[in-house]
């Protein structure tokens, strides 16, 4: 219950009589010659009807002299009487009335007034006689001693009282009484195991948060102060002089900066604090850096410099410098020299610079490192099985390491220190890779027979364009965190490494497509255009879904069913090295399409790609082919015209080995300043990885559920199901396996007879007859069964 609460209680408990031996008083007086409680007097008329003020004339405040309160409770002022009620309406004016239930009795709050200025009649003021006699008709609000009720006597007080305990010194008697309205709205029961001291009492007045107020003090300045009210600010400020040994009001923001940075004593709450939410303060590294920093020797390290953006910002400017000198140096010293910046700079990532993106060398230099262990042990030695397991082991993460360190910078001069050191490590190991699974591949060549793909009634084939293999381990590990089941296998891409040419060797054609390419002649190393390439798997009996398709839709049914979606090449050759920074959000996206599928019905998912493909920041290394060689000349390959010959090496085109391409060497480009390029013949653009995906223990378990009933009433939707569907959810969502998709209020359970309902939000957004899918979620949130419908239930 709250003070408040227990305040009203005890204020209308003095009017208890016993009727059998006396008569209901005429009202309650409330003396209070110190006005303690008058600032929340307004709060109190909100709850009690019955509370009159004396003071000036303003009835319409139920506020007067002591005449007008006389009168209103004799009800003399030409009452308007109804059954309950003895309404009691002013001359002065028809609009203002004072309503008084019949069964309540009045209370008069007497500000300014003491018990003894009523009981001592003959010397009583002039303007407080018509209410002398009251003390006898009436009854006072007083303590068990007949004194008046203060606060503190009120709060300290196990009789009549709440029997808190409260210090009594001056400045908490202070505080208490700026605090009252606060205090009042607590819960009573939580104050009784409490000091209540002058701390409390400022820290309630000031919201209850003083860490916060101070952050939000040091990050605003002036405006922070001109946003409180005077009793706030000057609680503000006693309690940080008192918990902090701090005073605002003279001290100022920079010295508050100050103490932040050097978080020393009762200042590391502050800073761990601060450093638990950074983004809501702003402006504080700024504050920071108005002030100079102490002086930082060799062993300052990130413990005893943490606070203190201006010491980031050297070891950044320190960085940089260290990863520009690697252009000259050699791949070995760069690597040695790589590794032990880590050790030097890894601490700052722990950092809130770090989190505030202030320190993105040394973010990048982890994945930095990586690359330069890894590269440590080269891929070309062995047969092209054994390059292939070694790039399956751990080669892979070389190139994830390029991608991680890339997504972490911005500006131009962050990423010529990156690129720099990428290329420093990662370029001769990479180029070395590529030369000698070329020349391993010569006598090799049964490598390029095509595997037939097929799959079962109730499986999707997904295709993605130029999911990379290290793109697919990471879209491997965030469907398992998701708790899917995931199979991977790999495959050689066809040659030249292009998607007119790796897109049909991937895609269920059956043995008419040999009959159709055995014929075909084609310098653009396409073997069927779109259109013949749906014609082909439509034909083989596939369901062809494209990159428009959306599980939501009812334009489906579950079979075996060729599906397209993502399109990472494509970003790759509009953005360059920048696809670094979308890559992330591209592969979630896949990862969401995948759910979609297995809760839209598919059994499994199967993720093939066409290529995968090279990215090196700065541009890949220059070859040259002469323009009159070549008929048609990409990055990577070229076909040649009739009777040119190279010094490039020549393989045979997968569709038809009688026409023959170059493939520039190594890792080499026939096009000059190309970061992101494929085509060619690399453990990058080659080697790729299939998943096949299922549902894991939770979405089988929930694959037994089925929908029995859809019913909208405006937008409210009742949902039935029937199954195993004990502990899942019900949402709505505009992208089934997204979240932050959902159009609901709320996610609601669903009840023990299988049935939700969920309500969509609508704040002007116009969400009747959209189309959307109604979801099933387990409780780590992962999609078990969905059906699309229309909100509102309109007509799909």
């Amino acid at each position: 219950m709250r003070a408040l609460d227990h305040l009203l209680k005890a204020v209308r408990s003095a009017a208890v009589f016993n009727p059998e031996v006396q008569v209901a008083p005429a009202c309650i007086l409330w003396p209070d010659r110190d006005r303690q409680w008058e600032a929340v007097i307004p709060v109190l008329q909100a709850e009690l009807p019955e509370l009159l003020i004396l003071g000036d004339y303003a009835p319409e405040n139920r506020t007067g002299p002591a005449i007008w309160l006389r009168c209103v409770i004799a009800g003399v002022l030409e009452p308007r009487m109804d059954k309950d009620v003895r309404g009691l309406e002013t001359k002065d004016s028809k609009d203002i009335c004072v309503n008084l239930c019949e069964s309540v009795v009045p209370i008069l709050y007497l500000p300014g007034v003491s018990r003894q200025d009523l009981r001592a009649v003959e010397s009583c003021p002039e303007r407080l006689k018509p209410l002398a006699e009251l003390q006898y008709r009436g009854v006072i609000w007083s303590q068990i001693n007949a004194k008046d009720w203060t606060i503190l006597a009120w709060l300290k007080s196990d009789q009549g009282g709440l029997g808190l305990d409260v210090a009594q010194d001056k400045d908490a008697r202070n505080a208490m009484q700026l605090a009252l309205s606060r205090l009042l709205d607590e819960d009573v029961s939580l104050l009784k195991d409490k000091r209540l001291g002058k701390d409390y009492f400022n820290t309630l007045l000031t919201g209850g948060d003083p860490i916060r107020d101070l952050l939000q003090w040091i990050d605003q300045g002036d405006t922070f102060k001109l946003s409180r009210g005077e009793n706030e600010w000057n609680a503000f400020v006693e309690v940080c002089k008192s918990q902090l040994a701090f005073n605002p009001q003279s001290e100022g923001v920079l010295a508050g900066s100050v103490r932040l940075a050097n978080h020393e004593g009762p200042w590391n709450s502050v800073w761990e604090r601060y450093c638990e939410a950074p983004r809501r303060y702003p402006n504080i590294p700024a504050q920071i850096r108005k002030s100079t920093p102490p002086e930082f020797d060799l062993f300052t390290d990130e413990t005893s410099a943490a606070g203190w953006p201006q010491w980031n910002d050297a070891q950044e400017k320190s960085l940089h410098r260290e990863l520009i000198s690697l252009a000259k140096a050699p791949d070995h010293q760069a690597r040695t020299k790589l590794r032990e910046l880590e050790k030097l700079h890894g601490g700052r990532r722990t950092l809130v610079w770090s989190e505030l993106g202030d320190a993105p060398l040394a973010s990048a230099l982890e994945h930095l490192a990586t690359i330069a262990e890894i590269t440590k042990t080269n891929l070309a030695a062995g047969s092209l099985d054994d390059v292939a397991t070694g790039y399956y082991s751990n080669g892979w993460k070389a190139d994830d390491g390029v991608i991680r360190a890339l997504a972490k910078v911005d500006n131009a001069a962050d990423f010529e220190a990156v690129s720099t050191a990428i290329r420093s490590v990662y370029l001769p190991w990479v180029e070395e890779s590529a030369r000698y699974l070329q020349k391993v591949w010569e006598n090799l060549q049964s490598t390029q027979i095509h595997t037939k793909n097929d799959c079962g009634d109730e499986d999707c084939i997904l295709f993605v364009d130029g999911l990379r293999f290290d793109c697919a381990k990471r879209l491997a590990a965030a469907l398992e965190e998701d708790g899917f089941l995931i199979e991977t296998s790999t495959r050689w891409a066809a040659l030249p490494s292009v998607t007119g040419t790796g897109k049909p060797a991937v895609a269920p054609l059956g043995a008419k497509s040999d009959e159709v390419h055995e014929e075909r002649e084609s310098y653009s190393f396409e073997s069927m255009n779109a259109y013949q390439l749906r014609k082909t798997i439509e034909e083989g009996g596939y369901q062809f879904l494209d990159r428009s398709f959306r599980v939501h839709s009812c334009s489906f049914e579950v079979r075996k069913t060729w599906c397209e979606f993502g399109d990472i090449d494509h970003e790759g050759h509009n953005r360059g090295w920048k696809l670094a920074k979308h890559i992330h959000d591209l592969i979630l996206e896949i990862r969401d399409h995948i759910a979609e599928l297995l809760a839209a019905g598919w059994k499994r998912v199967r993720v093939v790609t066409d290529h995968g493909w090279l990215l090196l920041p700065g541009g890949l290394p220059k070859i040259e082919l002469p323009s009159a060689l070549a008929e048609n000349k990409w990055g990577r390959c070229a076909s040649l015209k009739i009777g040119a010959s190279t010094k490039e090496r020549l393989y045979p085109w997968r569709w038809n080995p009688l026409l023959c391409f170059a493939l520039a060497d190594g890792v080499s480009c026939f096009k000059r300043g190309e970061e992101y390029t494929h085509g060619g013949l690399s453990l990058q653009e080659c080697l790729t990885l299939q998943l096949t995906v299922e549902r894991g223990e939770s979405a089988q378990a929930g694959a037994s559920v089925k929908f029995t009933d859809v019913v909208w009433r405006g937008l409210r939707c009742t949902v039935a199901v029937d199954g195993a569907f004990s502990g899942l959810s019900v949402d709505i969502r505009g992208q089934a396996g997204s979240s932050l998709s959902s159009v609901a209020l709320g996610v609601k359970p669903l009840r023990d007879n299988g049935i939700a309902s969920v309500v969509v939000e609508d704040e002007d957004m116009n969400m009747e007859g959209r189309e959307a899918t109604i979801v099933l979620i387990d409780t780590h949130g992962s999609l078990v069964a969905q059906i699309a419908t229309v909100i509102g239930g309109g007509d799909r």
